[in-house]
């Protein structure tokens, strides 16, 4: 009891306030003290005068005040990590305790490409794995700051260099085009590059996660077309996928998102010519966030390619 009670004294000596600690990281996670301080149901003031106790308590600046906005120091930076990971541990552990189950919430972001074409397929597959997982989805920009959001895992397209989080690589991708069986039937197969640019090509918009469009994706086949066909333009890909299955024309298909439907044969690859891309889909999870088993075990999950699951 003894060592209890000398371990309990030393927390209080190298913590000065567990509140101030509290109030710290809901204004690195929100990057704004007004927004901080309407998550905690405090004044302003008083989430300032805490943040500021912290400081001097420490001897540092733990951020930049700038005119319209702050930012952390690279020493806040180093403390916002390690308090956040903290406390997302705390609450995880008083959310099991008083729910009284086993049964674990795991919050994966993804764009709605993703998740529509990717995901959802194969959740069967991951009940059989992860019976207990109770798994939230939530659909976002790759470019969503992850410290402003509750999320365990995110899944981006892009270099992997992002400053939210420690990304891994997922898998990475190529580009061919696709169409569906009754298209094919009624239109046969094209024998060249030059015969698809005469196809009525579905297109979707590029997005800021630098997807490719037709254009694109000709000139780095090694085609230069004079003029494309457009049959449709799309504002969302799973809308460009969702016009190709009835039939309305040709469609780009990005294989780690369209290979589950070209297993079903829902669609087919009209020509062998593919464009490997320079970036790959990878893994975050944002600072602050433990790595525990189940977020393992979902990332191994998410790793595997869908012909194997």
């Amino acid at each position: 009891m003894k060592a209890v009670t000398e371990g309990a004294k030393g927390y209080r000596r190298l913590i000065p306030s567990l509140t101030a600690l509290v109030e710290f990281e809901a204004v690195a996670r929100l990057s704004s003290f007004t927004l901080a301080a309407n998550e905690l149901g405090v004044t302003q003031a008083a989430v300032s005068r805490q943040v500021k106790f912290l400081e001097e308590s420490l001897g540092i600046r733990l951020f930049h005040r700038l005119h319209r906005s702050i930012k952390l120091t690279s020493e806040g930076e180093a403390l916002y990590l390690v308090v956040a990971e903290s406390m997302q541990r705390i609450a995880g552990a008083f959310d099991r305790l008083s729910n009284g189950t086993e049964q674990q919430e795991l919050v994966l972001a993804t764009t709605a490409a993703f998740s529509h074409f990717r995901v959802l397929p194969q959740l069967p597959a991951l009940k059989r794995l992860q019976p207990q997982l109770q798994l939230r989805l939530t659909t976002q920009m790759f470019t969503a700051d992850l410290r402003h959001n509750e999320v365990d895992i995110a899944v981006r397209y892009g270099n992997g260099k992002w400053q939210d989080g420690t990304s891994s690589l997922l898998f990475d991708e190529e580009v061919f085009p696709v169409c569906s069986p009754a298209w094919l039937l009624a239109n046969g197969s094209p024998q060249t590059l030059m015969d698809i640019t005469k196809a009525p090509l579905i297109e979707s918009d590029r997005t800021s996660e630098g997807w490719m469009d037709w254009e694109e994706w000709f000139h780095a086949a090694g085609a230069r077309p004079p003029r494309l066909h457009f049959a449709l333009r799309c504002s969302l890909y799973t809308d460009a996928i969702q016009a190709a299955l009835h039939g309305q024309g040709v469609a780009l298909g990005w294989h780690r998102l369209v290979s589950d439907l070209l297993k079903r044969g829902e669609l087919v690859r009209l020509v062998d010519t593919s464009v490997k891309v320079s970036e790959s889909y990878f893994v975050v999870i944002p600072h602050g966030r433990t790595i525990t088993p189940t977020t393992n075990s979902m990332i191994d999950w998410l790793r595997g390619d869908v012909e194997s699951r």
